[in-house]
């Protein structure tokens, strides 16, 4: 289980990963339910990577690794 802190603010929303933004990327969002009942809590920028983390109850796991050298488009939070 990974532990993320309660008070942890994730500034990206959204990830689009492939070439082709509206035709063939695949699009995920945080509070997306995903994988059997699973919603995605966070999309985590690493140094070499992002990283999607999922929650069913209270557990919540790593879910899918992107590398930075893809096709990927950020959107990010932006409620103020």
């Amino acid at each position: 289980m990974i532990l993320i802190p309660a008070n942890y603010v994730s500034l990206l929303r959204k990830i689009s990963i492939g070439k082709d933004y509206k035709n063939d990327a695949m699009h995920y969002s945080v509070g997306q339910e995903v994988y059997g009942g699973h919603t995605i809590v966070n999309i985590i920028e690493e140094e070499e990577k992002y990283s999607i983390y999922i929650q069913k109850g209270n557990d919540v796991i790593p879910w899918k690794d992107f590398n930075k050298n893809m096709a990927i488009a950020i959107e990010y939070n932006i409620d103020y």
